[in-house]
């Protein structure tokens, strides 16, 4: 299997299906923002408004917990709630999950109006949603549809929402953007031909943006993973099984030997991720902007 397909479905897609639905179980909503420099890990978050697109299951729920346990009010924006999800807010967490269609041009608009009505602002956006297909039949078999599906669930989701929140952002002087790619905007592979080309597009318009807005104080990062321990990766009808079910292998092999492609071995867990994500959210990163971080076990071999 080619080098290059082992990154192409580290962002669980959460995009369809619109609802009008939302539910929050927690204490004040009212915005109790800290020192503009103050967020980060260890409960220096504490007050922060984050909205986390693609937060069901995967890289997104992974996020949506680490910045819970950072004290965050976080808003999550999902196609549909899940049982992970559900479990946090019985619990009493401070978390709003937003069922919503963020692939549609009005989704990413509502998620962020609903974020701001709760809390009074936002700080932080997190971008997660995305989705891969694996193209098995070659690039004659991919349609202008399936571009259009590609480019709207990998990059405009993510352009609307961000849209959407970074008035919110630079009102706080401080606001920080940071979305999830993928080592296959470095890494072009047939199997994943739209895939990898709305990827490389995703991280190039979150350069562009981080040389706007910088100067009026909102960092713009991507994080770029390769394989990731995920439904969307491992489990039925996921990437291994598709490429295996094509080849007729079996999909755990085409899965080991998709984590043996890198220097470590082994898939990254959705919890790394979300840590370097709460990294470049917080104080320790504030210099930080305009940069991709890859994460991937080594697999990306160039400098």
């Amino acid at each position: 299997m080619s080098s290059r397909i082992p990154g192409a479905a580290e962002a669980f897609g959460e995009s369809s299906r619109t609802s009008g639905d939302c539910s929050r179980t927690s204490g004040d909503s009212s915005r109790t923002s800290p020192a503009p420099n103050s967020s980060g890990g260890d409960g220096q978050l504490t007050g922060r408004t984050v909205v986390v697109t693609g937060a069901g299951r995967g890289i997104g729920l992974a996020v949506v917990e680490a910045f819970l346990a950072a004290g965050a009010h976080v808003v999550a924006g999902s196609r549909e709630r899940t049982e992970a999800l559900d479990r946090h807010v019985k619990r009493g967490a401070e978390l709003t999950v937003v069922e919503l269609d963020l692939a549609t041009p009005d989704g990413p608009n509502a998620l962020i109006a609903e974020a701001v009505a709760l809390h009074g602002g936002l700080d932080v956006l997190v971008n997660n949603v995305g989705a891969v297909r694996p193209r098995v039949d070659g690039f004659l078999s991919v349609t202008d549809e399936d571009w259009d599906w590609t480019f709207t669930v990998n990059l405009m989701a993510a352009v609307r929402t961000t849209r959407a929140a970074l008035p919110h952002l630079l009102a706080t002087g401080a606001g920080r953007v940071v979305t999830v790619s993928s080592v296959n905007g470095r890494l072009p592979d047939p199997l994943v031909i739209d895939y990898s080309a709305a990827k490389a597009a995703l991280t190039s318009f979150c350069k562009a943006l981080s040389k706007e807005v910088g100067p009026r104080g909102v960092r713009v990062n991507t994080v770029s993973p390769g394989p990731v321990e995920t439904a969307l990766w491992q489990g039925a009808g996921g990437v291994a099984a598709t490429v295996g079910q094509s080849r007729g292998v079996d999909p755990r092999e085409v899965a080991r030997g998709a984590a043996d492609q890198s220097v470590t071995g082994r898939f990254t867990r959705p919890s790394e991720v979300a840590d370097l994500v709460l990294y470049l959210a917080g104080p320790s990163a504030a210099n930080i902007t305009g940069a991709d971080f890859v994460i991937d076990g080594g697999l990306v071999e160039s400098l």
